[in-house]
Formats: C-alpha cells, sequence, structure tokens
C-alpha cells in the first residue's frame, strides 16, 4: 500500500473512531461530545480535500450500478455530516454556548436524525471498500494463502453480528432516531462503554455486511450475463 492511500485509510478509520466517541455523548459527557465534534468536522474536511478529484469524475464515464451507489452513498454522506455539523452550532452548551438560540429543540431533532444517517451512510461506505481493506490487511499481515475454514469462519462470524445487530437496532429503537420521532426515548445515561461500542459495532456490521456481499451478488451476476 503506498503511503497516500495508508494516509487516507488512517483518516478514514480515524473518523469511525471519532463518529462513535461523537455518538456516545451520554457516557462521555456534553464538553468532550463537542470537541470531539469539532475534531471529526477537520478530518471530515481533510477526507474530503484528499479526495476532491472524485467530485470532478462525477460526470465522466459509466454508470454501472455500482458508480451509482457510490456516488449516492458519498454525496449523501456529505449532506448528513453537514447537516450535523451546522446543527450542532444552536444546540452547543459549551463552545459554541454564546450564541443564543430559540426553539433548540428542533435542531437537536435534526441532529439526531442526521447523526444516525450518517453512521448509516458510513457503514455503507466502508462496505463498499470493505474488499479492498480486506486485502490491504492480507498484505500487512501476510496472509495471503486461501483458507476454506477461514472463509466459513468469517461467514459465520458475519452472520452472527448481522443477528446481533438487528436485535440491537430493535433493543435501541433505533428507527425512531432516524426520523425524528422521540429522540430521547432509549438513551440509558448508565450504560457502560464496551456495551455502547459492541451494539453498534454490530449495527454497522448489518450495512457493511449487506453492502458487501450485495456487491459481491451483483458482481457475479454481471460476469454470468457476459
Amino acid at each position: 500500500m503506498n503511503p497516500k492511500m495508508l494516509f487516507k485509510l488512517v483518516i478514514d478509520v480515524t473518523m469511525t473512531f471519532l463518529m462513535f466517541a461523537a455518538m456516545a455523548y451520554q457516557i462521555t459527557g456534553i464538553l468532550i461530545h463537542e470537541v470531539v465534534g469539532v475534531v471529526l468536522l477537520v478530518f471530515f474536511i481533510v477526507h474530503n480535500l484528499l479526495n476532491r478529484r472524485w467530485y470532478k469524475t462525477i460526470r465522466k464515464g459509466t454508470y454501472d450500478f455500482r458508480r451509482m451507489l457510490s456516488i449516492t452513498v458519498n454525496l449523501l454522506f456529505l449532506v448528513s455530516m453537514s447537516a450535523v455539523m451546522v446543527s450542532s452550532v444552536p444546540i452547543s452548551r459549551e463552545i459554541f454556548a454564546f450564541i443564543p438560540i430559540n426553539n433548540d429543540m428542533i435542531f437537536l431533532q435534526i441532529h439526531v436524525m442526521t447523526s444516525y444517517w450518517g453512521f448509516i451512510v458510513m457503514a455503507i461506505h466502508i462496505g463498499m471498500s470493505w474488499g479492498t481493506i480486506i486485502n490491504a490487511m492480507r498484505r500487512m499481515t501476510g496472509i495471503t494463502a486461501p483458507s476454506r475454514v477461514r472463509t466459513i469462519s468469517l461467514r459465520a462470524m458475519a452472520v452472527f453480528i448481522v443477528v446481533y445487530g438487528v436485535q440491537t437496532s430493535f433493543e435501541r429503537n433505533l428507527g425512531s432516531k432516524l426520523f425524528v420521532y422521540d429522540p430521547f426515548g432509549s438513551w440509558n445515561f448508565n450504560e457502560s462503554s464496551i456495551n455502547f461500542v459492541m451494539d453498534h459495532l454490530t449495527v454497522m456490521g448489518i450495512y457493511i455486511c449487506g453492502t458487501h456481499y450485495a456487491l459481491k451478488f451483483v458482481q457475479k451476476q454481471k460476469k454470468r450475463m457476459e
């Protein structure tokens, strides 16, 4: 992996960790949540600057299923993250507390909704690059030889993660947060950090695994038709 690609990967991984930390503000507290949000904004800007050439190629080339999905996901992530950042200013209690805003409940609901949409879109984005990530990890660890046992074990783990993630989605009532309904309903301020991370990792796993295997299926179907 060349240095530029490695740097991009580090940026993306760091953004994922920052997203987790930002969403866990009932554990970290408001001040840390807002500081993490500002740092996430910086990394988001850096991420877009590193990938600025992508925007110039949107109108060029052919549009197959994968490319259309990629453009849609990237634009949705851009919109959702922009909405998260803009809505965070009026509801700030620490960094931007000097800005007087009335009816901040509306901005809070927008902030919650777009945060969770951004979380899901980010997982789909990771799922689209999962094959590349796995191949990079194999090269870094020296594991390049195929293994049927390893493949079966990883697929069984993926099924477990998806099942657990679906259950977690219902238990945490994540669907309501996607549509601005009762944003406080299922928040647990006594929750442990490990439980929060594990639950949200499995929720991410739904969309990572779903996207990865859906694209593999489409690719196989495309090869059969050629």
